[in-house]
């Protein structure tokens, strides 16, 4: 489909639906264990904790669309004490995050 610039907004609708129809749907969804390791597998400095470039790369590999905006929101979500990681006492509510917005 090919839309022209200024022509019809419905066309720009229809093309971006094209767009996000042909996106590959992640394998979800996983359990709770298995996001926990996949977490846990992601933490790459081994410091028992996440930063956003950590989560970020975790919710690509789950198939994320936008993987920093789901870190940024993640990190918002899980993170209890504000120090801008997802430490493993709150991996837990990370884990939740996850199953319920992926």
């Amino acid at each position: 489909m090919t839309c022209t610039r200024g022509v019809d907004k419905s066309c720009r609708k229809s093309l971006l639906r094209t767009i996000v129809d042909k996106t590959p749907v992640p394998n979800l969804p996983y359990n709770e264990t298995q996001l926990h390791g996949i977490f846990k597998r992601h933490d790459t400095d081994h410091d028992g904790r996440l930063s956003r470039q950590e989560l970020s790369s975790a919710f690509r590999s789950l198939g994320s669309i936008f993987p920093g905006w789901r870190a940024w929101r993640a990190l918002h979500d899980a993170d209890a004490n504000k120090d801008g990681y997802v430490s493993e006492s709150e991996f837990q509510q990370l884990v939740n995050y996850a199953v319920k917005y992926s």
